[in-house]
Protein backbone atom coordinates (compact mmCIF):
# COMPACT_ATOMS: atom_id res chain seq x y z
CA UNK A 1 0.00 0.00 0.00
CA UNK A 2 0.96 3.53 -1.16
CA UNK A 3 1.64 6.21 1.58
CA UNK A 4 -1.81 7.35 3.02
CA UNK A 5 -3.40 4.49 2.64
CA UNK A 6 -4.87 1.65 5.12
CA UNK A 7 -7.33 -1.07 5.54
CA UNK A 8 -10.55 -1.23 7.41
CA UNK A 9 -13.58 -3.34 8.13
CA UNK A 10 -16.28 -1.49 7.44
CA UNK A 11 -20.07 -0.91 5.97
CA UNK A 12 -20.24 0.15 2.73
CA UNK A 13 -23.53 1.26 1.16
CA UNK A 14 -23.60 2.67 -2.96
CA UNK A 15 -26.29 4.26 -4.69
CA UNK A 16 -27.38 5.48 -8.09
CA UNK A 17 -30.36 6.79 -10.16
CA UNK A 18 -32.45 4.03 -11.87
CA UNK A 19 -32.66 5.10 -15.35
CA UNK A 20 -30.32 8.07 -14.77
CA UNK A 21 -29.42 8.58 -18.46
CA UNK A 22 -33.29 8.46 -19.85
CA UNK A 23 -33.79 11.50 -16.93
CA UNK A 24 -31.21 13.87 -18.47
CA UNK A 25 -32.44 12.35 -22.18
CA UNK A 26 -35.80 14.15 -21.29
CA UNK A 27 -34.74 17.39 -18.92
CA UNK A 28 -31.26 17.56 -18.22
CA UNK A 29 -31.66 20.77 -15.85
CA UNK A 30 -34.10 19.54 -14.23
CA UNK A 31 -32.69 16.10 -13.05
CA UNK A 32 -29.70 17.47 -11.88
CA UNK A 33 -31.17 20.31 -9.63
CA UNK A 34 -33.76 17.32 -8.45
CA UNK A 35 -31.11 15.47 -7.59
CA UNK A 36 -29.12 18.35 -5.93
CA UNK A 37 -32.46 19.36 -3.73
CA UNK A 38 -33.01 15.26 -2.78
CA UNK A 39 -29.00 15.34 -1.73
CA UNK A 40 -29.02 18.27 0.63
CA UNK A 41 -32.94 18.20 1.88
CA UNK A 42 -32.73 14.40 2.67
CA UNK A 43 -29.48 12.34 2.66
CA UNK A 44 -27.23 14.87 3.85
CA UNK A 45 -29.57 15.33 6.84
CA UNK A 46 -30.04 11.51 7.02
CA UNK A 47 -26.34 10.78 7.02
CA UNK A 48 -25.28 13.14 9.54
CA UNK A 49 -28.06 11.90 11.84
CA UNK A 50 -27.09 7.99 10.97
CA UNK A 51 -23.61 8.52 11.33
CA UNK A 52 -22.50 8.21 7.54
CA UNK A 53 -20.47 9.67 5.07
CA UNK A 54 -19.93 10.53 1.40
CA UNK A 55 -17.14 8.55 0.46
CA UNK A 56 -17.47 9.01 -3.10
CA UNK A 57 -19.80 10.37 -5.75
CA UNK A 58 -20.23 10.67 -9.87
CA UNK A 59 -23.56 12.68 -11.01
CA UNK A 60 -25.77 9.66 -10.69
CA UNK A 61 -24.20 7.82 -7.85
CA UNK A 62 -23.10 7.93 -4.61
CA UNK A 63 -20.85 5.82 -1.77
CA UNK A 64 -21.70 6.18 1.65
CA UNK A 65 -19.68 4.23 4.59
CA UNK A 66 -20.80 3.97 7.90
CA UNK A 67 -19.41 2.13 10.78
CA UNK A 68 -22.71 0.20 11.92
CA UNK A 69 -24.58 -2.03 9.35
CA UNK A 70 -27.43 -1.08 11.27
CA UNK A 71 -27.13 2.45 11.23
CA UNK A 72 -26.53 2.24 7.00
CA UNK A 73 -29.62 -0.32 7.03
CA UNK A 74 -32.01 2.51 8.40
CA UNK A 75 -30.44 5.57 7.05
CA UNK A 76 -31.09 3.87 3.54
CA UNK A 77 -35.02 2.91 4.69
CA UNK A 78 -35.27 6.37 5.51
CA UNK A 79 -33.79 7.35 1.85
CA UNK A 80 -36.17 4.95 0.03
CA UNK A 81 -38.91 6.36 2.27
CA UNK A 82 -38.37 9.84 1.82
CA UNK A 83 -37.92 9.40 -1.71
CA UNK A 84 -41.29 7.49 -2.19
CA UNK A 85 -43.23 10.54 -0.23
CA UNK A 86 -41.37 12.94 -2.25
CA UNK A 87 -42.53 11.32 -5.57
CA UNK A 88 -46.09 11.16 -4.28
CA UNK A 89 -47.11 13.62 -7.00
CA UNK A 90 -43.65 13.62 -9.41
CA UNK A 91 -45.20 11.68 -12.94
CA UNK A 92 -43.77 8.05 -13.21
CA UNK A 93 -41.91 9.03 -16.20
CA UNK A 94 -39.76 11.89 -13.88
CA UNK A 95 -39.50 10.43 -10.45
CA UNK A 96 -36.13 9.50 -8.99
CA UNK A 97 -35.47 6.28 -7.65
CA UNK A 98 -32.60 4.79 -6.31
CA UNK A 99 -31.26 1.41 -6.03
CA UNK A 100 -28.95 0.83 -3.18
CA UNK A 101 -26.14 -1.85 -2.29
CA UNK A 102 -25.07 -2.84 0.97
CA UNK A 103 -22.00 -5.02 1.97
CA UNK A 104 -19.78 -5.45 5.25
CA UNK A 105 -16.24 -5.89 4.37
CA UNK A 106 -12.67 -5.13 4.31
CA UNK A 107 -11.64 -1.95 2.19
CA UNK A 108 -8.44 0.21 1.17
CA UNK A 109 -9.06 3.90 2.40
CA UNK A 110 -7.14 6.22 0.39
CA UNK A 111 -7.33 9.63 1.66
CA UNK A 112 -11.33 9.94 1.49
CA UNK A 113 -12.02 7.01 -0.88
CA UNK A 114 -12.73 3.72 -0.73
CA UNK A 115 -11.66 0.93 -2.71
CA UNK A 116 -11.22 -2.64 -2.64
CA UNK A 117 -13.26 -5.75 -3.05
CA UNK A 118 -15.94 -4.33 -0.14
CA UNK A 119 -17.09 -1.71 -2.65
CA UNK A 120 -16.99 -4.06 -5.00
CA UNK A 121 -19.31 -6.43 -3.94
CA UNK A 122 -21.88 -3.20 -2.84
CA UNK A 123 -21.52 -1.84 -5.95
CA UNK A 124 -22.65 -4.81 -8.00
CA UNK A 125 -25.26 -5.04 -5.61
CA UNK A 126 -26.41 -1.77 -6.18
CA UNK A 127 -26.97 -3.24 -10.02
CA UNK A 128 -29.33 -5.54 -9.93
CA UNK A 129 -31.45 -4.19 -7.15
CA UNK A 130 -35.13 -2.74 -7.76
CA UNK A 131 -35.78 0.96 -8.05
CA UNK A 132 -36.49 1.68 -4.54
CA UNK A 133 -35.23 -1.16 -2.97
CA UNK A 134 -32.27 -2.38 -0.93
CA UNK A 135 -30.00 -5.19 -1.18
CA UNK A 136 -27.75 -6.44 1.41
CA UNK A 137 -24.79 -8.87 0.61
CA UNK A 138 -24.88 -11.87 3.70
CA UNK A 139 -22.21 -10.32 5.58
CA UNK A 140 -24.34 -7.34 5.66
CA UNK A 141 -26.91 -9.19 6.95
CA UNK A 142 -26.15 -10.93 9.79
CA UNK A 143 -25.28 -8.04 11.58
CA UNK A 144 -29.05 -6.70 11.20
CA UNK A 145 -31.33 -9.69 11.24
CA UNK A 146 -31.57 -9.22 14.89
CA UNK A 147 -31.16 -5.98 15.48
CA UNK A 148 -33.68 -5.09 12.89
CA UNK A 149 -37.48 -5.68 12.52
CA UNK A 150 -38.25 -6.40 8.74
CA UNK A 151 -38.93 -8.95 6.60
CA UNK A 152 -36.11 -9.66 4.57
CA UNK A 153 -36.32 -11.83 0.79
CA UNK A 154 -33.70 -14.39 0.50
CA UNK A 155 -32.63 -13.40 -2.69
CA UNK A 156 -30.50 -16.75 -3.60
CA UNK A 157 -26.71 -16.52 -4.79
CA UNK A 158 -24.99 -14.29 -7.80
CA UNK A 159 -22.21 -14.10 -9.68
CA UNK A 160 -20.13 -10.87 -8.85
CA UNK A 161 -18.32 -9.69 -11.53
CA UNK A 162 -14.43 -9.93 -10.46
CA UNK A 163 -15.37 -12.06 -7.24
CA UNK A 164 -14.07 -15.55 -6.80
CA UNK A 165 -17.00 -16.93 -5.03
CA UNK A 166 -20.94 -16.47 -5.42
CA UNK A 167 -22.72 -13.74 -2.80
CA UNK A 168 -25.67 -14.63 -1.28
CA UNK A 169 -28.19 -11.59 -1.50
CA UNK A 170 -30.95 -10.99 0.75
CA UNK A 171 -33.84 -8.16 -0.26
CA UNK A 172 -36.16 -5.40 0.67
CA UNK A 173 -38.01 -3.59 -1.52
CA UNK A 174 -40.73 -0.44 -0.44
CA UNK A 175 -43.33 -1.71 -2.08
CA UNK A 176 -43.77 -4.80 0.15
CA UNK A 177 -43.97 -2.56 3.07
CA UNK A 178 -46.65 -0.90 2.37
CA UNK A 179 -50.29 -1.77 2.36
CA UNK A 180 -52.28 -0.33 -0.14
CA UNK A 181 -55.54 -1.30 0.38
CA UNK A 182 -57.60 -1.93 3.52
CA UNK A 183 -57.32 -6.19 4.22
CA UNK A 184 -61.08 -7.99 4.36
CA UNK A 185 -59.51 -10.98 6.05
CA UNK A 186 -59.81 -11.32 9.48
CA UNK A 187 -58.03 -9.81 12.03
CA UNK A 188 -54.34 -10.80 12.68
CA UNK A 189 -53.67 -12.78 15.45
CA UNK A 190 -51.92 -10.53 17.91
CA UNK A 191 -48.19 -10.96 18.57
CA UNK A 192 -46.77 -12.98 21.35
CA UNK A 193 -45.21 -9.17 23.06
CA UNK A 194 -46.71 -6.03 23.20
CA UNK A 195 -47.53 -4.44 20.03
CA UNK A 196 -47.77 -0.75 18.51
CA UNK A 197 -48.36 1.06 14.91
CA UNK A 198 -46.97 4.93 14.95
CA UNK A 199 -49.38 6.55 12.72
CA UNK A 200 -48.22 9.38 10.29
CA UNK A 201 -49.12 12.73 12.42
CA UNK A 202 -51.51 15.37 10.81
CA UNK A 203 -49.89 18.33 9.62
CA UNK A 204 -52.68 20.95 11.05
CA UNK A 205 -50.89 23.73 9.50
CA UNK A 206 -50.43 25.32 6.32
CA UNK A 207 -46.55 25.63 6.42
CA UNK A 208 -45.46 22.63 3.98
CA UNK A 209 -42.43 22.33 6.31
CA UNK A 210 -44.20 20.94 9.06
CA UNK A 211 -45.24 18.07 7.32
CA UNK A 212 -41.73 16.80 6.64
CA UNK A 213 -41.32 17.68 10.50
CA UNK A 214 -44.20 15.47 11.42
CA UNK A 215 -43.23 12.79 9.22
CA UNK A 216 -39.32 12.78 10.96
CA UNK A 217 -41.05 11.89 14.40
CA UNK A 218 -42.93 9.52 13.50
CA UNK A 219 -39.84 7.84 11.64
CA UNK A 220 -37.61 8.69 14.76
CA UNK A 221 -40.32 7.54 17.04
CA UNK A 222 -40.44 4.28 14.93
CA UNK A 223 -36.80 3.66 15.66
CA UNK A 224 -36.84 4.82 19.17
CA UNK A 225 -39.52 1.97 19.76
CA UNK A 226 -37.60 -0.57 17.97
CA UNK A 227 -34.53 -0.41 20.20
CA UNK A 228 -36.89 -1.69 23.16
CA UNK A 229 -36.83 -5.61 22.22
CA UNK A 230 -40.04 -5.93 24.21
CA UNK A 231 -42.14 -4.14 22.07
CA UNK A 232 -43.42 -5.30 18.22
CA UNK A 233 -43.37 -2.34 16.21
CA UNK A 234 -45.04 -1.69 12.62
CA UNK A 235 -42.68 -1.01 10.43
CA UNK A 236 -42.61 2.89 9.07
CA UNK A 237 -43.15 1.91 5.58
CA UNK A 238 -46.85 -0.10 6.42
CA UNK A 239 -47.81 2.57 8.93
CA UNK A 240 -47.46 5.41 5.96
CA UNK A 241 -49.88 3.87 3.75
CA UNK A 242 -52.37 5.30 6.15
CA UNK A 243 -51.38 9.00 5.84
CA UNK A 244 -53.83 11.60 4.74
CA UNK A 245 -56.80 8.75 5.44
CA UNK A 246 -58.64 9.14 8.36
CA UNK A 247 -58.91 5.21 9.34
CA UNK A 248 -60.71 4.05 12.27
CA UNK A 249 -58.45 2.85 15.43
CA UNK A 250 -60.01 -0.35 15.13
CA UNK A 251 -58.94 -1.53 11.36
CA UNK A 252 -55.64 -0.27 12.36
CA UNK A 253 -55.37 -2.53 15.02
CA UNK A 254 -57.38 -5.17 12.86
CA UNK A 255 -54.76 -4.75 9.78
CA UNK A 256 -51.46 -4.65 11.54
CA UNK A 257 -52.79 -7.04 14.55
CA UNK A 258 -51.41 -4.85 17.13
CA UNK A 259 -52.86 -3.65 20.31
CA UNK A 260 -51.81 -0.26 20.58
CA UNK A 261 -52.05 2.75 18.15
CA UNK A 262 -50.16 6.13 18.32
CA UNK A 263 -51.47 9.41 16.74
CA UNK A 264 -50.73 12.94 16.66
CA UNK A 265 -50.95 16.19 15.56
CA UNK A 266 -48.27 19.44 14.78
CA UNK A 267 -49.89 22.61 14.74
CA UNK A 268 -47.47 25.70 14.44
CA UNK A 269 -48.07 29.56 14.68
CA UNK A 270 -45.16 32.17 13.67
CA UNK A 271 -43.40 31.53 16.99
CA UNK A 272 -44.60 28.25 18.68
CA UNK A 273 -45.18 25.05 17.45
CA UNK A 274 -47.26 22.37 19.49
CA UNK A 275 -47.22 18.68 18.96
CA UNK A 276 -50.07 16.38 20.60
CA UNK A 277 -49.65 12.72 21.02
CA UNK A 278 -52.02 9.83 22.04
CA UNK A 279 -51.50 6.28 22.81
CA UNK A 280 -54.85 4.25 22.19
CA UNK A 281 -55.46 0.76 23.54
CA UNK A 282 -57.44 -0.04 19.99
CA UNK A 283 -58.27 -3.78 21.35
CA UNK A 284 -60.58 -2.02 23.77
CA UNK A 285 -60.90 1.15 22.33
CA UNK A 286 -59.61 2.99 25.17
CA UNK A 287 -57.02 6.01 25.79
CA UNK A 288 -54.36 4.51 27.63
CA UNK A 289 -51.81 8.10 27.54
CA UNK A 290 -52.40 11.34 25.74
CA UNK A 291 -49.77 15.00 26.24
CA UNK A 292 -48.90 17.98 24.17
CA UNK A 293 -45.52 19.45 23.19
CA UNK A 294 -45.14 23.02 23.30
CA UNK A 295 -41.63 24.85 22.03
CA UNK A 296 -40.54 27.81 20.60
CA UNK A 297 -40.06 27.80 16.72
CA UNK A 298 -36.77 27.09 15.77
CA UNK A 299 -34.38 24.81 13.71
CA UNK A 300 -36.85 21.50 12.93
CA UNK A 301 -33.93 19.43 13.12
CA UNK A 302 -33.41 20.21 16.49
CA UNK A 303 -37.15 20.54 17.51
CA UNK A 304 -37.11 16.89 16.08
CA UNK A 305 -34.85 15.00 18.44
CA UNK A 306 -35.77 17.24 21.42
CA UNK A 307 -39.42 16.23 20.83
CA UNK A 308 -38.77 12.41 20.12
CA UNK A 309 -36.72 12.01 22.89
CA UNK A 310 -39.59 13.73 25.34
CA UNK A 311 -42.76 11.19 24.26
CA UNK A 312 -40.39 8.41 23.80
CA UNK A 313 -39.46 8.62 27.13
CA UNK A 314 -42.94 9.03 28.73
CA UNK A 315 -44.58 6.94 26.14
CA UNK A 316 -42.28 3.58 27.05
CA UNK A 317 -43.67 4.06 30.85
CA UNK A 318 -47.16 4.61 29.31
CA UNK A 319 -47.05 1.16 27.53
CA UNK A 320 -45.32 -0.81 30.01
CA UNK A 321 -47.77 0.53 32.50
CA UNK A 322 -50.66 -0.38 30.52
CA UNK A 323 -49.32 -4.16 29.90
CA UNK A 324 -48.48 -4.42 33.51
CA UNK A 325 -52.44 -3.28 34.43
CA UNK A 326 -53.43 -5.62 31.98
CA UNK A 327 -51.54 -8.59 32.94
CA UNK A 328 -53.26 -8.39 36.25
CA UNK A 329 -56.37 -7.77 34.98
CA UNK A 330 -56.13 -11.01 32.76
CA UNK A 331 -56.46 -13.87 35.54
CA UNK A 332 -56.40 -17.02 32.93
CA UNK A 333 -54.23 -20.11 34.63
CA UNK A 334 -52.05 -20.45 31.63
CA UNK A 335 -49.52 -17.62 31.84
CA UNK A 336 -47.25 -17.22 28.90
CA UNK A 337 -43.29 -15.66 29.71
CA UNK A 338 -44.55 -12.11 29.37
CA UNK A 339 -47.42 -11.90 31.15
CA UNK A 340 -45.46 -13.71 34.13
CA UNK A 341 -42.57 -11.01 33.37
CA UNK A 342 -45.07 -7.98 33.30
CA UNK A 343 -46.57 -9.35 36.72
CA UNK A 344 -43.48 -9.63 38.40
CA UNK A 345 -42.70 -6.27 37.42
CA UNK A 346 -45.41 -4.76 39.33
CA UNK A 347 -44.03 -6.09 42.86
CA UNK A 348 -40.98 -5.61 41.57
CA UNK A 349 -41.73 -1.45 41.43
CA UNK A 350 -43.54 -1.40 44.64
CA UNK A 351 -41.78 0.12 47.66
CA UNK A 352 -39.24 -2.74 48.67
CA UNK A 353 -40.89 -5.16 51.25
CA UNK A 354 -39.83 -9.00 51.82
CA UNK A 355 -43.64 -10.06 50.41
CA UNK A 356 -43.40 -8.01 47.20
CA UNK A 357 -39.39 -9.14 46.37
CA UNK A 358 -40.03 -12.43 46.93
CA UNK A 359 -43.58 -12.49 44.91
CA UNK A 360 -41.41 -10.59 42.04
CA UNK A 361 -38.61 -13.39 41.99
CA UNK A 362 -41.16 -15.78 41.67
CA UNK A 363 -42.84 -14.42 38.46
CA UNK A 364 -39.19 -13.66 37.30
CA UNK A 365 -38.08 -17.57 38.06
CA UNK A 366 -41.78 -18.97 36.00
CA UNK A 367 -40.93 -16.53 33.03
CA UNK A 368 -37.51 -18.13 32.25
CA UNK A 369 -39.07 -21.50 33.12
CA UNK A 370 -41.48 -20.81 30.08
CA UNK A 371 -38.68 -18.98 28.07
CA UNK A 372 -35.73 -19.80 29.15
CA UNK A 373 -33.87 -17.37 26.80
CA UNK A 374 -35.76 -14.92 27.79
CA UNK A 375 -33.02 -12.16 28.18
CA UNK A 376 -35.23 -9.66 30.01
CA UNK A 377 -36.30 -12.00 32.65
CA UNK A 378 -32.87 -12.89 33.23
CA UNK A 379 -31.58 -9.21 33.66
CA UNK A 380 -34.04 -8.61 36.62
CA UNK A 381 -33.66 -11.71 38.25
CA UNK A 382 -29.71 -10.16 38.29
CA UNK A 383 -30.89 -6.34 39.18
CA UNK A 384 -32.65 -7.95 42.22
CA UNK A 385 -29.90 -9.67 43.95
CA UNK A 386 -28.16 -5.77 43.26
CA UNK A 387 -30.93 -3.86 44.79
CA UNK A 388 -31.30 -6.17 47.77
CA UNK A 389 -27.91 -6.01 48.67
CA UNK A 390 -27.94 -2.21 47.71
CA UNK A 391 -30.42 -1.60 50.64
CA UNK A 392 -29.27 -4.03 52.90
CA UNK A 393 -33.01 -5.60 53.03
CA UNK A 394 -32.90 -9.43 51.84
CA UNK A 395 -35.40 -12.05 51.46
CA UNK A 396 -32.92 -14.44 50.26
CA UNK A 397 -31.49 -16.84 52.74
CA UNK A 398 -27.60 -16.15 51.87
CA UNK A 399 -25.22 -13.40 52.05
CA UNK A 400 -24.50 -10.75 50.31
CA UNK A 401 -21.00 -12.18 48.16
CA UNK A 402 -23.55 -15.12 47.40
CA UNK A 403 -26.10 -13.13 46.21
CA UNK A 404 -24.09 -10.85 43.95
CA UNK A 405 -22.52 -14.12 42.65
CA UNK A 406 -26.15 -15.54 41.88
CA UNK A 407 -26.71 -12.16 39.86
CA UNK A 408 -23.66 -11.77 38.12
CA UNK A 409 -24.43 -15.63 36.82
CA UNK A 410 -27.92 -14.24 36.11
CA UNK A 411 -26.54 -10.86 34.04
CA UNK A 412 -24.45 -13.40 32.24
CA UNK A 413 -27.05 -15.30 31.16
CA UNK A 414 -28.86 -12.37 30.10
CA UNK A 415 -25.93 -10.97 27.74
CA UNK A 416 -25.37 -14.48 26.16
CA UNK A 417 -29.36 -14.95 25.38
CA UNK A 418 -29.86 -11.53 23.76
CA UNK A 419 -26.56 -9.99 23.48
CA UNK A 420 -28.26 -6.88 21.93
CA UNK A 421 -30.40 -6.16 24.94
CA UNK A 422 -29.77 -3.10 26.64
CA UNK A 423 -30.98 -4.47 29.60
CA UNK A 424 -29.08 -7.21 29.56
CA UNK A 425 -25.82 -5.32 29.44
CA UNK A 426 -26.59 -2.70 32.07
CA UNK A 427 -27.49 -4.61 34.60
CA UNK A 428 -24.21 -6.89 34.03
CA UNK A 429 -22.68 -3.44 34.34
CA UNK A 430 -24.10 -2.94 37.87
CA UNK A 431 -23.65 -5.99 39.17
CA UNK A 432 -19.49 -5.59 38.37
CA UNK A 433 -19.88 -1.74 39.70
CA UNK A 434 -21.48 -3.67 42.92
CA UNK A 435 -18.41 -6.03 43.19
CA UNK A 436 -16.03 -2.64 42.93
CA UNK A 437 -14.97 -3.66 38.96
CA UNK A 438 -16.08 0.26 38.05
CA UNK A 439 -14.44 0.26 34.97
CA UNK A 440 -15.96 -2.90 33.39
CA UNK A 441 -19.17 -1.76 35.24
CA UNK A 442 -18.91 1.45 33.22
CA UNK A 443 -18.26 -0.32 29.95
CA UNK A 444 -21.31 -2.38 29.92
CA UNK A 445 -23.54 0.61 30.99
CA UNK A 446 -22.18 2.95 28.32
CA UNK A 447 -22.76 -0.26 25.97
CA UNK A 448 -26.27 -0.27 27.47
CA UNK A 449 -26.78 3.83 26.00
CA UNK A 450 -25.35 3.32 22.94
CA UNK A 451 -28.02 0.24 22.37
CA UNK A 452 -30.73 2.22 23.28
CA UNK A 453 -30.12 5.64 24.20
CA UNK A 454 -33.96 6.12 25.56
CA UNK A 455 -33.78 3.49 28.18
CA UNK A 456 -34.01 5.41 31.02
CA UNK A 457 -32.42 2.33 32.88
CA UNK A 458 -29.31 2.44 31.50
CA UNK A 459 -28.50 6.21 32.21
CA UNK A 460 -29.24 5.83 35.64
CA UNK A 461 -27.18 2.96 36.37
CA UNK A 462 -24.37 4.62 34.35
CA UNK A 463 -24.77 7.31 36.86
CA UNK A 464 -25.08 4.95 39.67
CA UNK A 465 -21.32 3.56 38.41
CA UNK A 466 -19.61 6.83 38.39
CA UNK A 467 -20.76 8.03 41.15
CA UNK A 468 -19.54 4.92 43.31
CA UNK A 469 -16.82 4.72 41.22
CA UNK A 470 -15.59 8.66 42.24
CA UNK A 471 -16.61 10.30 38.93
CA UNK A 472 -19.40 12.65 40.58
CA UNK A 473 -19.05 14.91 37.55
CA UNK A 474 -19.82 12.49 34.97
CA UNK A 475 -22.67 11.15 37.24
CA UNK A 476 -24.78 14.48 37.52
CA UNK A 477 -25.71 14.49 33.75
CA UNK A 478 -26.67 10.96 33.76
CA UNK A 479 -29.25 11.03 36.69
CA UNK A 480 -30.18 14.42 34.85
CA UNK A 481 -31.23 12.77 31.19
CA UNK A 482 -33.15 9.85 33.32
CA UNK A 483 -35.05 12.59 35.06
CA UNK A 484 -35.70 14.17 31.52
CA UNK A 485 -36.51 11.02 30.07
CA UNK A 486 -38.46 9.28 32.69
CA UNK A 487 -41.28 11.84 34.48
CA UNK A 488 -43.31 9.01 35.49
CA UNK A 489 -40.77 6.43 36.24
CA UNK A 490 -41.67 4.23 39.57
CA UNK A 491 -37.62 5.03 40.25
CA UNK A 492 -38.05 8.40 39.78
CA UNK A 493 -37.34 9.16 43.20
CA UNK A 494 -34.14 6.89 43.46
CA UNK A 495 -32.90 9.50 40.45
CA UNK A 496 -32.55 12.56 42.85
CA UNK A 497 -31.42 10.38 45.66
CA UNK A 498 -28.70 8.86 43.31
CA UNK A 499 -27.71 12.69 41.79
CA UNK A 500 -27.89 13.83 45.45
CA UNK A 501 -24.99 11.77 46.66
CA UNK A 502 -22.83 13.11 43.27
CA UNK A 503 -23.28 16.10 44.04
CA UNK A 504 -22.30 15.56 47.71
CA UNK A 505 -19.25 14.38 46.72
CA UNK A 506 -18.75 17.72 44.36
CA UNK A 507 -19.27 19.60 48.22
CA UNK A 508 -22.57 21.22 46.53
CA UNK A 509 -24.07 20.24 49.86
CA UNK A 510 -26.87 22.71 49.24
CA UNK A 511 -28.09 21.73 45.76
CA UNK A 512 -27.59 18.09 47.15
CA UNK A 513 -30.18 18.55 49.94
CA UNK A 514 -32.75 19.86 47.30
CA UNK A 515 -32.32 16.55 45.36
CA UNK A 516 -32.90 14.50 48.48
CA UNK A 517 -35.80 16.30 49.49
CA UNK A 518 -37.46 15.73 46.16
CA UNK A 519 -36.54 12.21 46.56
CA UNK A 520 -38.18 12.00 50.02
CA UNK A 521 -41.44 14.00 48.82
CA UNK A 522 -41.28 11.44 45.86
CA UNK A 523 -41.18 8.24 48.04
CA UNK A 524 -42.29 8.95 51.24
CA UNK A 525 -41.66 5.67 53.15
CA UNK A 526 -37.84 6.02 51.57
CA UNK A 527 -35.57 6.20 54.26
CA UNK A 528 -32.45 6.69 52.27
CA UNK A 529 -32.67 10.64 51.31
CA UNK A 530 -32.90 11.62 54.96
CA UNK A 531 -29.90 9.81 56.25
CA UNK A 532 -28.33 11.59 52.77
CA UNK A 533 -29.68 14.84 54.24
CA UNK A 534 -28.19 14.63 57.57
CA UNK A 535 -24.64 13.89 56.08
CA UNK A 536 -25.15 17.10 54.03
CA UNK A 537 -25.81 18.87 57.24
CA UNK A 538 -23.69 17.40 59.09
CA UNK A 539 -20.64 18.97 56.78
CA UNK A 540 -22.60 21.88 56.37
CA UNK A 541 -22.48 22.59 60.32
CA UNK A 542 -26.14 22.51 60.97
CA UNK A 543 -26.01 19.89 63.76
CA UNK A 544 -29.36 20.09 65.16
CA UNK A 545 -31.25 19.98 61.21
CA UNK A 546 -29.43 16.90 60.78
CA UNK A 547 -30.14 15.54 64.13
CA UNK A 548 -34.14 16.04 62.85
CA UNK A 549 -33.22 14.66 59.66
CA UNK A 550 -31.65 11.68 61.27
CA UNK A 551 -34.53 10.72 63.56
CA UNK A 552 -36.86 10.72 60.41
CA UNK A 553 -34.77 8.25 58.63
CA UNK A 554 -34.98 6.24 61.97
CA UNK A 555 -38.66 6.62 61.77
CA UNK A 556 -39.24 5.26 58.13
CA UNK A 557 -36.49 2.06 59.09
CA UNK A 558 -36.61 1.49 63.05
CA UNK A 559 -33.42 -1.08 63.01
CA UNK A 560 -31.15 1.59 61.44
CA UNK A 561 -28.06 0.86 63.80
CA UNK A 562 -24.82 1.13 63.39
CA UNK A 563 -24.61 -2.47 62.44
CA UNK A 564 -26.56 -1.59 59.44
CA UNK A 565 -24.26 1.13 58.32
CA UNK A 566 -21.28 -1.35 58.72
CA UNK A 567 -22.73 -4.29 56.50
CA UNK A 568 -24.06 -1.57 54.28
CA UNK A 569 -19.89 0.34 54.01
CA UNK A 570 -18.82 -3.11 53.66
CA UNK A 571 -20.43 -4.11 50.66
CA UNK A 572 -20.66 -1.25 48.56
CA UNK A 573 -16.52 -0.98 47.33
CA UNK A 574 -17.12 2.62 46.76
CA UNK A 575 -14.37 4.86 45.72
CA UNK A 576 -12.92 7.37 47.32
CA UNK A 577 -13.90 5.64 50.36
CA UNK A 578 -13.68 8.16 52.28
CA UNK A 579 -16.44 9.97 51.24
CA UNK A 580 -18.68 6.60 51.99
CA UNK A 581 -17.40 6.15 55.40
CA UNK A 582 -19.94 8.18 57.20
CA UNK A 583 -21.07 5.87 60.03
CA UNK A 584 -18.50 7.57 62.69
CA UNK A 585 -21.00 11.08 61.47
CA UNK A 586 -24.08 9.46 61.91
CA UNK A 587 -22.71 8.08 65.34
CA UNK A 588 -22.30 11.88 66.44
CA UNK A 589 -26.13 12.73 65.24
CA UNK A 590 -27.76 9.75 67.56
CA UNK A 591 -27.36 6.64 65.35
CA UNK A 592 -28.24 3.82 67.75
CA UNK A 593 -25.74 1.31 68.23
Amino acid sequence: MTEGTLRRLTTIVAADIAGFSRLVGNDEEGTLAAQRKHRTELIEPLLAKHHGRIANTAGDSFLFEFSSAVEAVRCSMAVQGGMAERNREIPTDRRIEYRIGINVGDVVADGNDLLGDGVNIAARLEGICEPGGIILSDDAYRQVRDRIDLAWENGGEHEVKNIARPVQVWRWGIASEVISTPSKEAPLVLPDKPSVAILPFDNLSSDPENAFFADGIVEDLTTSLSRFSWLFVIARNSSFSYKGKNVPIKQVSDEFGVRYVVEGSVRSSPTRLRVTVQLVDAVNDRHVWADSYDRPSGDLFDLQDEITQAITGVLIPALSSAERNRSVRDNRPSLDAWRSFQRGLVHFYRPYNDVDHAEARRLFDLSIELDGGFADAHAMVALMGVYAVDSGQSSYDADADDILAEAQRAARLAVQSEDSNALAHLVLGRVLGQKGDFEAGIAECEMAVRLNPNLTLAHHELGFINTFAGHFASAVPCFDQAIRLSPNDPSRWNFYNLKGIALTGLEQFVEAIACFKEAARQRPTAFWPHVNIAICLFELGRMDEARVSLQEALVRKPDLNKSFIEEFERTHQFEPRGLWTFGHRLQELGLPE
